[in-house]
């Protein structure tokens, strides 16, 4: 497992992490979590990612339960705040009041002292943007967290947050956490130089676009009765949900990851591998976040780590897939209340 600095700090991360959206606290039991957190352990995978929301709070303390067996030294465990908790008007967003609150309940749920990295899950347009970087770097100070990052913020956002903490002398973010992954590109244009220029590394999520970069979908009308993109998942990205713009259940799209088997093979690695590695490949990208319903996935994914890719071939996979990827989008949005 190769392990990484993210962005400009010192902070060392494995480059596949474990994520626990979908998984933790709902899909796997605790004795499932307790064995994919171990399991995940030995392949030396050292960072976790998680966020209060995920299953009200459940992801968090299984989690916690989970890393509980590990010297706290060992891993980086990274959550996130913004999305609602109750349904109080003060229950959501970036406001100095909620980030505290919830920075205390994760610390609670997740049974430590601190969190490595404290992520703002979305930008808020109704608090101050000084009011949400100085509570992060109050909680710095305070020895709550050690670092903080963004997750879907645009290149503006990101720039004007690291220029205003600049100024006032507050710790900087140190990471962003966009959608990356081969059928979606969005953050090329503006959102990864900037965050290079800027210090901020990459935390990708859905880099496998919702399992679909695995291979295990043909058709785009008779999707497997256990996967995620026959249940819930699946609804997630239809129009009603405003997900209409992540086009991965296309049957053009599923055609195209089929043409890139024979390069996977040339490779001797599984879809999932050619598509993590080809992330990792990409400048900027610090690490792939992971989730697994089955120790062999963990496996299979962690191996994606050690996987050279040839330029030629990197350069195949994109020409490949080039006429069903999304290149220019907005991040996904906010709240609108």
């Amino acid at each position: 497992m190769e392990y990484r600095s993210l962005g400009s700090s010192g902070l060392k991360v494995s480059t596949v992490g474990l994520g626990t959206w979908l998984t933790f606290g709902s899909g796997l039991n605790q004795d499932q979590a307790n064995a994919t957190v171990l399991r995940a352990i030995e392949l030396g995978i050292n960072l976790f990612d998680t966020a209060n929301e995920y299953s009200g709070g459940q992801a968090e303390e299984a989690l916690g339960k989970a890393l509980s067996a590990v010297p706290r030294s060992s891993y980086v465990v990274a959550t996130k705040v913004y999305w609602p908790m109750g349904d109080g008007p003060n229950e959501w967003g970036l406001s100095r009041k909620h980030i505290t609150e919830q920075a205390e309940a994760s610390l609670r749920r997740l049974g430590t002292d601190y969190l490595d990295l404290y992520q703002c899950h979305r930008f808020d347009p109704q608090r101050p943007l000084a009011e949400t970087c100085r509570a992060m770097n109050d909680l710095i100070n305070a020895g709550k967290i050690l670092y903080w990052g963004v997750s879907e913020w645009t290149a503006e956002q990101i720039r004007d947050t690291v220029l205003l903490c600049r100024d006032a002398g507050w710790a900087a973010p140190i990471s962003n956490q966009p959608m990356y992954n081969p059928l979606w590109r969005a953050i090329e244009r503006r959102i990864l130089p900037v965050s290079d220029v800027l210090g901020l590394g990459t935390l990708a999520f859905s880099p496998l676009a919702m399992g679909v970069l695995t291979g295990k979908y043909t058709s785009a009308t008779d999707l497997p009765q256990d996967s995620r993109g026959a249940g819930w998942a699946y609804a997630f990205f239809t129009e009603e949900d405003n997900w209409q713009d992540m086009p991965f259940f296309t049957q053009a799209t599923l055609d195209a990851v089929g043409r890139l088997k024979p390069l996977a093979e040339s490779l001797d690695a599984s879809l999932a591998q050619l598509a993590l590695a080809w992330c990792l490949h990409q400048p900027g990208v610090t690490s792939v976040l992971t989730g697994s319903s089955r120790l062999s996935q963990l496996e299979d994914n962690a191996a994606a780590a050690d996987l050279q890719i040839p330029p030629e071939t990197l350069d195949q996979i994109t020409t490949t897939l080039a006429d069903v990827a999304t290149l220019d989008a907005p991040p996904i949005p906010n709240m609108e209340s």
